[in-house]
């Protein structure tokens, strides 16, 4: 319904803040019929959100976190004003609702790294999004400390074997190679911790710059380093095309 994510809504149920027509359930796995089931948060009816879907730009040194205990910058802090006021990550304190929509990344990027990063409030799309099944590429730039050789993309392709897991890539191509280094395009079809980082280093290779700059048939295009915008209804369909 847009209100929490599914970890929190699992906490809230189980702690007996939601209430299923009148009464108290405490089994997040209890099926529900939307349209005849009355749902209760802290007392209060809870009313499925309009849904929000956003494109952001991620600046390096941003964290995909609703806050951070160090005081750190977050993508939120970037989330620009809607119906004036921020599109924040609400907080969901005993006996009051959202007062504005609850977004949440869809998938992660860390600190250190760029570009093309959607939130949503719609959990279940979110999911096929980030499934593994669906195979959905991503595309990324990168910059690396050395001159990129075929052995390199070689490697790349064939895949490295990193804590127990074995990580490759789709596809890796050079871009533009200066006297020291290089940059390169690689396109993941799945999506392991860190995964591009991780092969890099396995192989000794640095890397300086990490940009993700399309998801599927999304592109980030010009949209400026850490603005958003709403997922237009055209790229909207071209995502629930290819997740399907």
């Amino acid at each position: 319904m847009g209100v929490c994510s599914r970890s929190k809504a699992a906490e809230m149920i189980q702690a007996g803040r939601v209430r299923l027509n009148g009464a108290v359930r405490r089994n997040p796995e209890l099926p529900v019929h939307f349209g005849s089931d009355r749902i209760e948060v802290d007392g209060r009816a809870t009313i499925a959100a309009s849904k929000v879907y956003l494109v952001l730009n991620k600046p390096r040194g941003a964290i995909t976190s609703a806050s951070d205990e160090k005081g750190r910058e977050t993508v939120y802090d970037f989330l620009r004003p809607r119906s004036g006021s921020t599109m924040e990550q609400p907080s969901l304190r005993e006996g009051k609702a959202p007062e504005t929509p609850w977004i949440a990344p869809v998938g992660r990027l860390d600190k250190a790294s760029e570009g093309l990063l959607l939130l949503t409030n719609d959990s279940e799309w979110a999911a096929r999004v980030l499934a593994p099944d669906t195979h959905l590429d991503k595309t990324y730039h990168l910059q690396i400390g050395r001159v990129a050789d075929d052995e390199l993309l070689a490697a790349l392709h064939k895949g490295i074997e990193c804590d127990g897991e074995v990580l490759r890539v789709k596809r890796a191509s050079r871009l533009r190679s200066g006297g020291k280094n290089s940059w390169l395009e690689v396109v993941l079809d799945e999506g392991k911790n860190r995964h591009i980082r991780r092969m890099l280093a396995a192989l000794g290779v640095e890397v300086l710059r990490l940009v993700r700059v399309a998801i599927g048939p999304l592109i980030l295009g010009d949209l400026a380093k850490g603005a958003s915008r709403p997922l237009s209804p055209a790229e909207k369909t071209l995502l629930d095309a290819a997740i399907t």
